[in-house]
């Protein structure tokens, strides 16, 4: 019999799985060939902790030591630009993310590709790292394994029920019986609850495009920051020699096999060339991925309150590296009834009780 049957192959259910791995006999179910095919897979892969709500701050945050135990965390930086007339959108900004205003000589020292005759000010963080998300994953998955548990690909979900306090869920070539479910399925989170006749919460995935263009001949940007625009309008980040650059589109979409836009690509292009030396001529690459996001754009973690066997891992909203030590800690410890890695207030804020 499974104790936890974790539906969702993305960094979330690897998350939950890795965290009810010590409570009982976890299976993750994956739909797709491969683990992180969606979300995960196109993630910007940074850990940069003070984003989102406070709630989400705090899971940020409370996840700095469990990236470290891991070693998926490499030195990156951030940087905020404006032009002469954001200067107070600049300034919330700053102060929001908790970075600290550097005058033009050293935001070129940091990103050389800057035009000063359109940046008129800059600010810095260098305690944002790049993280190593498929070490992440497949560091979840051996915990998994490691405690008597599977990690199973090509297993999408057809029908769910429950008799005698058993869950009963199917997929095109299998049956599996478990005393738990642990909804971790992405955008298909409010569709796999359905399944399970378990009340929607109203989850909404939003599409977001990226582009990756050649860096500059003859640079290396490896070195340099991310770089965003204010109101994270646009952002621009170093990959593998080359530069992924993206309007920050929060466009909403059905839960799907994401493709981008051309002309959210366009923009974020023309906002990146608006901002830099940069001229470009050509795409290497572009994609989308779906960041899905709770009523209240706060993570829902925790057991159902009208069914404490459907477990809710769900509405990362584009946190789910940035977070997921600290959800996988706060699973184990709200199922446990152990001492959670976040204070009451936040935790109270991240339970799915706030929507029953």
């Amino acid at each position: 019999m499974i104790d936890f049957l974790v539906i969702g192959g993305g960094i979330a259910g690897l998350a939950a799985g890795a965290g009810l791995s010590p409570l009982g006999k976890v299976t993750v179910l994956e739909a797709e060939d491969t683990l992180g095919y969606h979300t995960s897979g196109r993630s910007a892969a940074l850990y940069e902790p003070s984003y989102g709500s406070k709630a989400v701050e705090a899971l940020g945050h409370a996840s700095l030591a469990g990236h470290q135990a891991a070693g998926v965390l490499s030195p990156r930086g951030v940087m905020l630009v404006a032009k002469a007339d954001q200067r107070a959108e600049f300034d919330a900004d700053t102060i929001g993310m908790g970075m600290t205003e550097i005058d033009m000589t050293e935001a070129l020292d940091l990103c050389p590709i800057l035009d000063p005759e359109q940046v008129a000010f800059a600010a810095y963080n260098e305690a944002s790292y790049d993280i190593d998300t498929e070490l992440l994953m497949q560091t979840y998955a051996k915990e998994i394994r490691a405690g008597g548990g599977e990690v199973l690909t090509a297993q999408r979900v057809q029908s769910m029920s429950k008799t005698d306090e058993i869950w009963t869920v199917t997929t095109a070539n299998r049956t599996f019986e478990a005393k738990n479910i642990a909804n971790a399925a992405g955008s298909w989170v409010d569709k796999v609850a359905a399944l399970a006749g378990i009340a929607e919460i109203g989850f909404q995935p939003k599409r977001r495009s990226m582009a990756r263009v050649p860096a500059p001949d003859g640079m290396n940007p490896a070195a340099w920051p991310m770089v965003f625009g204010v109101g994270e309008s646009w952002y621009m980040k170093p990959d593998a020699g080359a530069l992924i650059v993206s309007p920050a589109d929060a466009t909403p979409s059905e839960p799907m096999d994401a493709w981008a836009d051309d002309m959210d690509l366009a923009e974020g292009i023309a906002s990146f060339e608006d901002h830099t030396t940069v001229e470009v001529d050509r795409m290497i690459a572009n994609w989308a991925g779906l960041r899905t996001f709770s009523p209240d754009k706060t993570l829902v973690l925790g057991p159902d309150p009208l069914d404490p066997s459907f477990i809710w891992c769900a509405g990362q909203g584009g946190y789910g590296f940035t977070t997921a030590p600290a959800v996988k800690d706060f699973l184990r410890a709200i199922i446990a009834g152990n001492e959670l890695p976040i204070d009451a207030e936040h935790a109270a804020a991240v339970l799915p009780d706030r929507y029953r």
